[in-house]
């Protein structure tokens, strides 16, 4: 039998030698590749068969596709999150007000036109508005009012702005169910609504029937002596 001329770098054992090694004797210890020849019989010849110590490539092969397999969870999820916040966004955005319900936030109005003792009715925000121009009377006729009897007590200067008295702003709706009450009418020179008999007085507070809150001052301001922003 002829056997093979080996490279010098090749550690030759036998069977039983090779049981007795461990995966780091050797001239490569730790953790590399520990190549063991062995003969064994084949038929007529021999052959060299080669068998591997602490390095795996099975196991390295196994980490591999784990982390390619990590990568794609990973990847599909985030592409997943996009494509959901892109349909979902357009959906809350129709929530948003439009450009024209904006533009009516806040109006202004200039009430240099209203003489002492008129009114006027605006809209505001798809709700109408009454503007008072309350003659000297009507201011003293509120502010004489004792608070003890009112059902929602607010003075008159709560009620307007201060060097501007004579201007009362308030929400056009009745509190009681949400009727217009009819100006310079009722017991209290003031609003009477005749669905159900609530009377205001000329500081629109509630002073007779149904109605359990005072008529609704909006926010506004006075832009100049005779330009008011309301909203």
């Amino acid at each position: 039998m002829r056997s093979r001329k080996l490279s010098p770098a090749a550690h030759w054992t036998s069977p039983s030698d090779s049981a007795k090694r461990t995966p780091t004797d050797g001239p490569l210890e730790g953790g590399w590749l520990t190549i063991l020849l062995m003969w064994s019989k084949v038929g007529a010849g021999s052959v060299i068969c080669a068998s591997y110590g602490e390095t795996d490539l099975s196991t390295q092969a196994e980490h591999s596709t784990t982390n390619r397999r990590d990568f794609l969870f990973v990847a599909t999820g985030a592409v997943g999150a996009v494509g959901a916040a892109a349909v979902v966004w357009p959906l809350i955005n129709q929530l948003n007000p439009d450009a024209s319900t904006l533009a009516l936030a806040s109006i202004q109005y200039d009430v240099s036109p209203i003489a002492e003792g008129q009114s006027v009715t605006i809209m505001w925000r798809g709700l109408p508005v009454f503007v008072r121009h309350r003659t000297p009377k009507e201011i003293e006729e509120a502010k004489a009012v004792p608070l003890s009897e009112l059902k929602d007590p607010e003075t008159d200067e709560q009620r307007t702005k201060p060097g501007h008295e004579e201007w009362l702003i308030m929400i056009a709706n009745c509190t009681h169910l949400g009727c217009i009450p009819v100006g310079q009418s009722g017991d209290f020179d003031g609003w009477f609504c005749p669905c159900h008999g609530s009377h205001y007085d000329s500081a629109g507070r509630i002073r007779r029937g149904p109605a359990p809150k005072n008529l609704v001052v909006p926010p506004y301001e006075f832009l100049s002596d005779t330009l008011v922003q309301i909203g």
